[in-house]
């Protein structure tokens, strides 16, 4: 191979010649080195470090660890945290973007003669495929250390603001100075050319009505779903939709199954006249956007009452006694963690669970890798049968020997498949007079006692799938005369005898009775919230 330099004026021609490679400049080519690699079908993820480090260990230790580093690859949608400081609590993170990629993994070793230096071997090792690979490409958001400036002093406030130990009471009562920091500083870690040009998303969505309130522009404006809120002291129901939610279900109402979940919500409404969003979930497969649109053209929403955050068809009032068994039982769990072990049941949204805004990627098409197309069947199958987006059965029926899949639950009276709840709600039936706000048209009082049936069952399903929780026997309390001994299951007892060791086992009684309050504290139904009823009216505001 020739290569022309250019020079002070002069051209020279230099003779290259190709070579092997080798690891050193001094070492001469060792004849026969190349080979054949075998390539493992194992795939592997790579992190472009942004620091220089020694130690393997306090690497994965600013990611979080391997256990945090799996749970962010397992979540396309998810940036990965780095925190220089990760000993620090108030340290603000760097997040690294997730890009797809088709690089090898390869192992060289070299094997040298220490009496021979020359004499040397190299052996590669292909060890996988890297097909994803996280980049620090953003910039770190500013920093705020726990340190308090007085006098011109600067001093530590870590060891009086992290608890490390237990402390007593004269800890905390000692004068502090304010520590504060925000989560972050900034929602973008990308600088961005801005440059005072008119925002685009707001030019387009200009013919939307705005609220003149407003002082901040926002990112995106209000979409409203042209949803019909109906309070139970309103004297009339509407009888027919907005004309703009039929303006916008027609613009997305473009695909078959479209059509067909449009016709089955119909057939829905003209079965039964109200629906929990949940029930419509679970009977009907259309995607939850969709749901949104479509909604507000058969049914309005009903804010307050027995049938609040229910779907009501339109020109129908519920204030009869026949609307009875669609009325709504807000029923919530509550549970502890005493005896170390916690319900089965999950929340629906926990503060501790909350994501800072920059810890996800904004949604954007990714390249697909041709080993991840699906396989085509025929000429129509990307419009054959779409995903499935239907809810469990158990999203809104409540039957006995199963628990609810979530915490705090909406269910209606109608899909309590309990014998013992259908007579409590039946046994007033032709007997209604007027309907109240709060139990509707059954008997005054009778949420509450639904609510028990509901928790006791819901203790004892616990009880049967948890055998190793603690179960004590029922003892005798002895007292000095005539007293009466009251069992945990209710039985009372009368004893005469007086006992020499009662002073020991009134301190063992003693600690029954604060265990038994424990566990009878475990699952207790609430009062009802309606944070979920907020959540659903705030997507069509």
């Amino acid at each position: 191979m020739q290569r022309e330099a250019v020079g002070r004026g002069d051209v020279k021609r230099v003779d290259l010649e190709l070579t092997e490679l080798t690891l050193s400049e001094h070492t001469k080519p060792i004849p026969g080195s190349s080979g054949v690699v075998e390539l493992p079908n194992r795939a592997l993820m790579c992190v472009e470090h942004p620091a220089r480090f020694s130690s393997v260990d306090k690497m994965l230790d600013t990611l979080g660890g391997v256990k945090t580093v799996g749970k962010t690859f397992a979540n396309p949608s998810r940036r990965l945290e780095l925190r220089f400081r990760p000993q620090d609590p108030f340290c603000h993170s760097v997040c690294g973007n997730r890009f797809p990629s088709s690089n090898l993994l390869l192992r060289v070793r070299q094997r040298v003669r220490k009496k021979d230096p020359k004499d040397a071997e190299i052996h590669m090792e292909m060890l996988g495929i890297i097909s994803t690979t996280y980049k620090f490409q953003g910039m770190a958001d500013f920093q705020c250390l726990a340190v308090n400036s007085e006098g011109g002093k600067i001093s530590s406030l870590y060891d009086k603001i992290i608890l490390r130990k237990m402390e007593n009471e004269e800890f905390y009562k000692e004068p502090m100075p304010y520590f504060l920091p925000p989560a972050i500083f900034s929602r973008l870690d990308s600088p961005v050319d801005y440059s005072y040009r008119p925002d685009v998303c707001q030019k387009a969505l200009s013919h939307l009505p705005v609220d003149k309130t407003d002082f901040i522009g926002l990112n995106r404006a209000c979409r409203p779903h042209n949803a019909i809120f109906v309070s139970y002291t309103d004297p009339t129901v509407p009888s027919e939709c907005l004309e703009a939610a039929k303006v916008n279900w027609q613009r997305v109402c473009v695909k078959e199954y479209d059509k067909k979940g449009e016709e089955h919500l119909k057939e829905m409404f003209e079965k039964r006249p109200i629906w929990s969003r949940n029930a419509v979930k679970a009977n009907i497969n259309i995607p939850p956007d969709k749901l949104k649109l479509l909604l507000p053209v058969y049914a309005y929403y009903m804010v307050t009452g027995p049938w609040r955050s229910l779907w009501v068809r339109l020109g129908y009032d519920p204030k009869t006694p026949e609307a009875k068994i669609y009325q709504m039982l807000d029923f919530r769990i509550r549970c502890s963690t005493k005896h170390g072990y916690s319900l089965p049941v999950k929340a629906k949204r926990s503060a501790l669970s909350y994501n800072l805004p920059i810890t996800f990627n904004k949604t954007a098409p990714q390249p697909v890798s041709v080993m991840e197309l699906p396989p085509q069947e025929g000429p129509s199958s990307r419009d054959s049968t779409p995903l499935k987006y239907q809810l469990k059965e158990s999203s809104y029926i409540f039957r006995e020997g199963l628990l609810p899949p979530h915490r705090q639950m909406f269910y209606q009276l109608c899909d309590l498949d309990v014998e013992s709840i259908k007579k409590l709600v039946e046994q007033n039936n032709g007997q209604e007079q007027q309907c109240d706000e709060r139990d509707g048209w059954c008997v005054i009082g009778i949420t509450d006692k639904l609510r028990d049936i509901i928790s006791a069952m819901i203790k004892k399903v616990v009880r049967a799938q948890r055998p190793d929780l603690p179960e004590y026997p029922k003892r005798r309390r002895h007292r000095h005369k005539s007293s009466t001994v009251k069992y945990w299951d209710g039985e009372e007892e009368e004893e005469d005898e007086i006992k020499d060791d009662e002073g020991d086992e009134e301190d063992e009684f003693q600690q029954e009775d604060e265990i038994k309050d424990d566990v009878e504290d475990e699952f207790q139904p609430s009062e009802g919230s309606e944070n979920e009823m907020e959540t659903e009216i705030l997507d069509y505001m």
